[in-house]
């Protein structure tokens, strides 16, 4: 199961693999400024709304990460007819 996902990660299209890698990137942005923001949570500023915003916005990079993830295994498959 494993080697077939990594088989097909390999086989992607140039454009499907780079809007992948963006994503990623992307997703780890956000993750980086929540981590940033809890951080800040710790070290100086004890308040509930800190800490739910960098909750939120954690919870927002995995998501969206796993998003960008499984849209490209679907885009990938609709355009080589596989799916």
């Amino acid at each position: 199961m494993l080697k077939k996902l990594k088989d097909n990660y390999k086989n992607f299209d140039a454009i499907t693999s780079k809007i992948l890698k963006n994503g990623l990137k992307f997703c780890l942005g956000i993750c980086a400024i929540a981590m940033l923001i809890l951080l800040t949570y710790i070290m100086f500023f004890p308040s509930p709304e800190i800490y739910y915003i960098g909750l939120a916005l954690l919870k927002l990079g995995l998501i969206f990460g796993i998003e960008f993830v499984i849209c490209s295994f679907v885009v990938d498959g609709i355009k080589k007819q596989q799916i």
